[in-house]
């Protein structure tokens, strides 16, 4: 009974020792996927390079994020908002030569330059614009120029 018994527990481990065997082998397998072949880079290799490129290219992603944040601001104070009204200043003059240009930025700080055309002379004003405002009484055609420049006409 006890050889009998000492058979059995024989053949289990035998079974066991089989089995342990097979996923051995395929765990080499598995193993020699991620070693050297031939000088090629193993698996490990091309995760920890992708890896460092990844964290690069968060870095760079980060960095451009901040430039283009600077340029939005500086964008934001640029005069970028402009637009002309042409106008016969005087009623005996044809042609339009007078003119009102109004360059604003995103808040509607800029100026406004006129040129009124006569026969005789030429005159040139500039005001300062405050939040679409001017110290100066703007004349109607000042007025509208700041109005498209603004969007508004």
């Amino acid at each position: 009974m006890v050889a009998l018994v000492g058979i059995v527990v024989g053949v289990v481990g035998v079974v066991l020792a089989s089995v342990a065997f097979v996923r051995l082998l395929r765990l080499q397998k598995s193993y020699e996927l991620l070693q050297t072949a031939e000088g090629r880079e193993t698996i490990v290799d091309v995760m920890a390079r992708t890896m460092g490129e990844f964290s690069d290219l968060r870095d760079e992603v980060a960095r451009l994020e901040r430039g283009l944040a600077a340029t939005r601001r500086d964008l934001a104070m640029a005069l970028r908002h402009v637009s002309v009204v042409r106008y016969d200043a005087f009623g005996d003059m044809g042609g339009r030569y007078s003119f009102s240009a109004a360059l604003l930025d995103d808040s509607g700080d800029g100026l406004v330059i006129t040129s009124i055309h006569a026969r005789s002379e030429t005159r040139t004003y500039l005001k300062g614009l405050s939040a679409g405002d001017s110290d100066i009484m703007l004349s109607p055609e000042e007025q509208q120029a700041v109005r498209i420049a603004r969007g508004q006409e």
